[in-house]
């Protein structure tokens, strides 16, 4: 009975793509966490917004011929669902509206930059030999352009906006290290995904890493960046090994560990709960840390 009421609702939070929005607003909490500001609303409501706007424009895009027959579960759902799903899209775009205009300027400027990149990497904009393609298709840019797109927007945004209201005084070298963190994590993360699509973006001509490399290769890569991660966490600790370094080692370890995990067998509520929930998990590690930190 329990699961006939919950499976419904999980449903739509994970293949609607709220749940990834939520991963998006946890990020953008994680920095300003990190860089000692209070969290500014209209941040974290353009990071879901947009997140659930962006995500489901890409699908709707790329809507296949018979959506019904997918082999993948949330694509089906997507599609059952059409009418709501495009109503919900145009509701999430139309609400950056007012959020641009609550940005400063240098935000805004950033904003217009992701903007035209998610949007190009999802619409066929270019035409090759008679067959048109978008960004996706261009070999290798696929994770490149959806890291940095989730790297500027969850770090690079709230800093911005905290530092024009005078938030923080966080450095240019911080700063940059805190992208370049972030950056590894979301990169390592993304793999996963595409190791699962391996058969189908090879048939489609996708050049992803791990058509490139192949699975196990991919794996490892995957590692590398977590590995990447440490080390700038471990050479560039600002207070020792503090609350933080342990909450944020931790959450790598955990992401290491569900990728080692993530074969291909794996249902779709693997990679979208679990190793996308470490995005969320990961601002509640830095909290729980640091609050036992300060019981001790």
């Amino acid at each position: 009975m329990m699961k006939k009421i919950f499976q419904p609702v999980f449903d739509f939070v994970l293949f609607s793509n709220v749940f990834m929005a939520l991963c998006a607003v946890a990020q953008g909490l994680v920095t300003f966490y990190l860089i000692g500001s209070k969290p500014t609303a209209p941040v974290l409501w353009l990071l879901f917004t947009s997140t659930i706007g962006v995500y489901n424009f890409s699908i709707l895009s790329t809507k296949p011929p018979h959506p019904e027959q997918s082999q993948y579960k949330r694509v089906r759902w997507f599609f059952s669902h059409y009418q709501l799903m495009v109503t919900f899209t145009i509701v999430s775009l139309l609400s950056l509206i007012p959020l641009f205009f609550l940005m400063s300027t240098e935000s805004r400027i950033l904003l217009i930059f992701l903007g035209l990149i998610s949007f190009a990497y999802s619409i066929p904009l270019f035409t090759l030999g008679g067959q048109k393609f978008g960004l996706r298709n261009i070999p290798g840019l696929k994770q490149f352009l959806i890291t940095l797109v989730w790297t500027m927007s969850t770090v690079l945004l709230p800093i911005m906006q905290a530092q024009h209201f005078h938030l923080t005084n966080i450095s240019m070298r911080d700063t940059t290290i805190l992208i370049a963190k972030r950056f590894l994590l979301i990169a390592a993360l993304t793999v996963p995904f595409d190791i699962r699509d391996l058969f189908e973006d090879q048939q489609s001509g996708l050049k992803t890493i791990p058509v490139a490399l192949g699975e196990k290769k991919a794996y490892i890569f995957c590692q590398v960046l977590l590995a990447g991660y440490v080390v700038l966490l471990f050479l560039f600790r600002n207070n020792g090994f503090n609350a933080d370094f342990w909450a944020l080692s931790i959450t790598v370890l955990l992401a290491g560990w569900l990728i080692f995990k993530s074969t291909w067998e794996k249902n779709e509520y693997y990679y979208f709960f679990y190793l996308d929930g470490v995005l969320i998990l990961q601002y509640f590690i830095l909290i729980g840390f640091n609050w036992i930190s300060g019981l001790m």
